[in-house]
């Protein structure tokens, strides 16, 4: 049996579990787009501020899939070091990469938030949510990015990853929420009815209606 119908009953099922947090005013992260739509719910029930994290892969050259790092909104960079040192990359690829990738971030973000100011994370209740993760190294560098602001609590929910992933995960994070963590883990998609692709005009639509 599939576990989520869709992204909306996902999110709906992880309020569920963070309803603890009800009345704090967290400030709700949600990574764009597939994790905007499930992170509504959970501010619709918690309350608090919706907005969004970004961090961009780093595919290596000619090879745009294989994550070599990943750069978030602010430059910083989380490098693989041991396959950046089996590919032996060009000098000064990385710095190329992580700045283009920097630079579609910001004008996503500009697409999606208009000139809004970023929210403030510093002693505040964070909840990142994204609608599942893989191999988790984009995430954790968003994580950590989030991190450097020094939020008095940051938790990470998501409704499915693989253990493996998870695991690490969790050592970037004071709680970790996850639905389920199933060992025969393929692609997020499979744990979802409908993974229908999610449109801009459904994340500015999401955004505008917390805002």
């Amino acid at each position: 049996m599939v576990p989520f119908q869709d992204r909306r009953h996902a999110g709906e099922l992880l309020a569920a579990k963070l309803s603890a947090y009800e009345g704090q005013s967290p400030l709700i992260l949600a990574v764009p787009r597939g994790g905007v739509l499930v992170a509504l719910p959970i501010w619709r029930r918690l309350g608090g501020e919706l907005d969004l994290v970004m961090a961009r892969k780093i595919g290596a050259p000619h090879q745009p899939e294989l994550a070599v790092g990943a750069v978030t909104s602010d430059g910083h960079v989380l490098l693989n070091e041991s396959l950046a040192a089996q590919l032996r990359l060009p000098q000064g690829y990385v710095e190329r990469a992580a700045a283009e990738a920097q630079a579609e971030i910001r004008r996503r973000l500009e697409l999606y938030r208009g000139r809004r100011p970023l929210p403030e994370v510093e002693r505040r209740l964070v909840i990142i949510v994204d609608d599942g993760v893989a191999t988790g190294f984009t995430l954790r560098a968003a994580l950590q990015g989030v991190g450097r602001g020094r939020p008095q609590k940051l938790i990470l929910a998501v409704p499915v990853g693989p253990p493996e992933t998870l695991s690490g995960l969790r050592r970037e994070v004071d709680e970790l929420c996850c639905l389920e963590a199933p060992p025969y883990f393929y692609a997020v998609g499979q744990f979802y009815r409908d993974f229908s692709q999610v449109s801009d005009r459904e994340v500015i639509a999401a955004l505008e209606e917390a805002w």
